[in-house]
């Protein structure tokens, strides 16, 4: 990330990290305005902490995607006021893998003065992350999504004598004042390491990967009735699918001994709604719970990859000769949704 020591605070995790910034720098800046600027698309600590906020005054903007599934730096621009406190974007969506220009929005910000908050969780393994060229304040990021351990994350802070942030946890002096408590070396040292061993290899398992899934995507292109969420600019290695006529839980059920997909983010997975992402994409309900997320790692083998889409294809096939909705020949009858 090419920061200095000075400008790292260490946290719990991203969620921590994504929480001290929204509400720390909102705080701080209690006397500018309360007013919020984000997007629908977020991940659902940021959001989390974003209704929090709701409820003790601040209005929160919510903005929505372009066609292709992007918050435009237009949009965020349009969206700004005098009494704006805050700007707070993912660089990486976790379910689409869509990827939002942050150094164009941050120009917007520094412009007109206003903190900008990234939350960088999926990026550092996918992109070249240079805080100094993310023109980002507060930047979020996570020890785990990097191969490190569990637990550990940290938050990035561009200049406190610029934007001032406050604390959200009390009771010590630790991290310059900003976050209390006895730090976890050991998970400090485990993420540091993933993270030499990631600037290492990181170029070679993004090709990797992006053979894996070019693989896997032709695979399912030639299903009928099927598509990816989410236009380009997209990372490698996750990718958000969507079956006509075939529920996502159904799906992970017939593959679950041998397939692990999720219908949305980890966070959520023991909700049965449809993802929130999906749905500020232009998804209708349907649609949405007929999609599934696909992700490869760094330990993915061809072999895998093989046998997941097959399994997968096959599922997909005796699923809708069970559905009303289907009809052989790849004609499809589904009231209420859109041309695909």
């Amino acid at each position: 990330m090419k920061a200095a020591p000075d400008q790292i605070v260490w946290t719990s995790g991203a969620t921590e990290s994504i929480n001290l910034a929204i509400k720390g720098a909102a705080a701080a800046r209690r006397s500018v305005g309360r007013h919020i600027v984000t997007s629908c698309l977020e991940h659902s600590a940021a959001l989390g902490a974003c209704r929090h906020l709701a409820s003790e005054g601040y209005e929160i903007k919510l903005l929505k995607p372009n066609r292709d599934g992007l918050v435009s730096p237009e949009a965020v621009r349009g969206s700004l006021r005098e009494d704006t406190a805050l700007i707070s974007l993912m660089q990486v969506n976790n379910e689409t893998g869509t990827i939002t220009d942050v150094e164009a929005i941050g120009e917007i910000a520094r412009e007109r003065g206003i903190p900008f908050h990234v939350d960088a969780a999926q990026s550092l393994a996918r992109l070249p992350v240079n805080v100094s060229k993310l023109n980002a304040d507060f930047v979020s990021v996570s020890g785990h999504k990097m191969y490190g351990p569990k637990g550990i994350g940290a938050l990035y802070i561009r200049s406190r004598s610029t934007f001032g942030i406050d604390p959200q946890i009390h009771g010590g002096d630790q991290e310059m004042g900003l976050r209390a408590g006895t730090l976890p070396t050991h998970q400090i040292v485990g993420m540091g390491k993933a993270a030499e061993i990631l600037m290492g290899r990181r170029d070679q398992d993004l090709e990797r990967a992006r053979e894996l899934e070019g693989f896997l995507l032709s695979k399912f292109a030639a299903i009928p009735r099927t598509s990816v969420n989410g236009g380009e600019p997209r990372v490698v290695g996750i990718a958000n699918l969507w079956f006509a006529c075939v529920e996502s839980e159904s799906l992970a059920l017939a593959i679950r001994d041998e397939v692990a997909i999720s219908s949305g983010s980890a966070c959520t997975s023991a909700r049965v709604e449809p993802s929130h992402v999906l749905l500020g994409l232009g998804l209708s309900e349907d649609e949405a719970h007929q999609s599934i997320r696909v992700s490869l790692g760094r330990f993915t083998s061809q072999g895998e990859v093989e046998r997941a889409a097959c399994r997968i294809e096959e599922a997909v096939g005796e699923l809708r000769s069970l559905s009303d909705e289907w009809e052989d020949g790849g004609e499809m009858v589904l009231a209420g949704v859109g041309e695909r």
